[in-house]
């Protein structure tokens, strides 16, 4: 007897069957033949041969090399490849493990976020695309095939952040402190990785710390300065940097104030009726004070007759007054006033008259083509004493220099001329001012030794 059978690998076959029949129960077996069983032996056999066959000759897939650990600033793109050999039929998947999302699988995209999106060299490279990448990216990222068991392998996008100072957490950029006291500035920035703060001086100028040592260059979000001083003011620097460019910086303003202060150099000044003379004084004040002159009580305003100037260098002023043509209404006490919101002062400079210095007489010769010069000595030009000492004011040749003796005792002189020159008048100066005189007496002396000298080598080379 034959019979069609549709076996497991979708062949259709025939073969024969016994039939045979029990004669005790009336009942049908079909027995397969000893042929038969031979065959379907044989056919697994081949079966399993063409299986082993398969696998050898057919790798699984594998990864050809590890996924790079990938660094990127804020808001650039960024690739992530993933290299897969004998793929097959399998299929690969990105997953951000951070954030437990699956982000593409084979060539779509399964995540929402947009800025993904993955592409495929038709080779074995797949590459995983993040655009404008963002802090939220950062983290572990698998790659995964299906396989089974699933294979995987992992690499980490790194995302830094150039730093950025927070205003909110900072001093701000003026700040006005009185003198003496302490003041701390702030400077905090964030960034990835976290930024170093450090201080500098805009103007190159040491920081001083504690009160002890000073710095070029502070390091530390907190920078104090203890019993802070008008030298300490000015613009400071906070400068933070975390190797991602660019590095930022906030400049701060550290306004010290206090009350006006004046220096007056001269206090005392002789001039001649007739001259011009200027006077001056140097203040130090913060805030920025009001300066100007007064004389008999009166303001002066900057006319034909006085001339005022005024220059300004931080918190430090320095005032100049020029009188023209003195005359002798003009003598008398100059005062400098200097005022702010915290205080007031002022300085006095005394202007007196003293005679208009004479020219002394000169003999000019000439021998051997060199010409010289003999300065003469009169008796009437002999110095003047008096109990309260000797007025000496020395002129070049054009007698339009003089010298200013003040009440510290300093003698300036404005000659340049190669001829000496010695004019000796009455003093001028009151009884009160012996200490003056005396010092005044002393330069007489001095002066005096020098020009013999002078007219002794002369004759001698005559």
């Amino acid at each position: 007897m034959l019979l069609t059978n549709y076996n497991s690998g979708g062949v259709w076959s025939v073969r024969s069957i016994l039939v045979r029949r029990r004669a005790t129960d009336n009942t049908i077996r079909i027995l397969p033949t000893q042929r038969d069983t031979h065959r379907n032996h044989m056919c697994l056999l081949v079966i399993y041969m063409v299986t082993i066959v398969s696998q050898v000759m057919t790798d699984d897939p594998r990864f050809a090399e590890p996924i790079p650990n990938v660094t990127v600033a804020l808001g650039r793109d960024a690739n992530l490849p993933c290299v897969v050999e004998n793929l097959g039929s399998y299929k690969v998947a990105w997953i951000h493990i951070d954030r437990q999302m699956i982000l593409t699988i084979h060539r779509h995209v399964i995540s929402r976020v947009p800025r993904f999106s993955v592409s495929h060299d038709n080779a074995k490279t797949w590459l995983l695309h993040v655009s404008s990448v963002q802090q939220e990216d950062r983290g572990y990222y698998m790659c995964q095939v299906n396989t089974n068991p699933m294979i995987s392998q992992v690499g980490y996008l790194q995302v830094v952040v150039p730093p950025n100072i927070i205003d909110s957490d900072s001093t701000q950029s003026t700040v006005a402190i009185r003198e003496n006291q302490n003041i701390t500035l702030t400077c905090r920035a964030d960034g990835f990785p976290t930024p170093k703060i450090m201080w500098r001086r805009e103007d190159g100028q040491g920081i001083t710390v504690e009160r002890r040592k000073k710095v070029h260059v502070y390091d530390g979000e907190l920078l104090n300065l203890t019993r802070i001083s008008r030298t300490e003011m000015g613009a400071y620097l906070c400068i933070a940097t975390n190797g991602v460019p660019p590095s930022v910086s906030k400049r701060i303003i550290v306004d010290v104030e206090f009350s006006p202060m004046i220096w007056v150099p001269n206090q005392l000044v002789g001039a001649p009726a007739g001259t011009d003379v200027a006077i001056d004084c140097h203040t130090e004040a913060y805030p920025r004070a009001i300066s100007y002159w007064v004389y008999d009580n009166v303001m002066i305003l900057p006319t034909k007759k006085y001339g005022t100037e005024i220059t300004e260098n931080s918190y430090r002023t320095h005032m100049k007054l020029i009188v023209r043509n003195i005359q002798a209404g003009d003598f008398g006490n100059y005062r400098c006033v200097s005022k702010n919101s915290l205080g007031e002062t002022e300085g006095s400079i005394r202007l007196y008259e003293i005679p208009m210095p004479s020219t002394p007489p000169r003999l000019t010769d000439k021998k051997d083509g060199i010409q010289s010069t003999k300065n003469m000595l009169s008796e009437d030009m002999l110095p003047a004493t008096s109990s309260s000492g000797t007025n000496i004011a020395g002129s070049g040749s054009n007698g339009n220099q003089n010298t200013m003796i003040s009440s510290s005792g300093s003698v300036d002189s404005g000659s340049n001329s190669l001829d000496t020159q010695i004019d000796i008048y009455p003093n001028q100066i009151d009884e009160s001012n012996s200490g003056t005189s005396t010092t005044i007496r002393r330069y007489s002396k001095v002066v005096i030794m020098f020009t013999s000298t002078i007219v002794c080598f002369v004759s001698s080379i005559n």
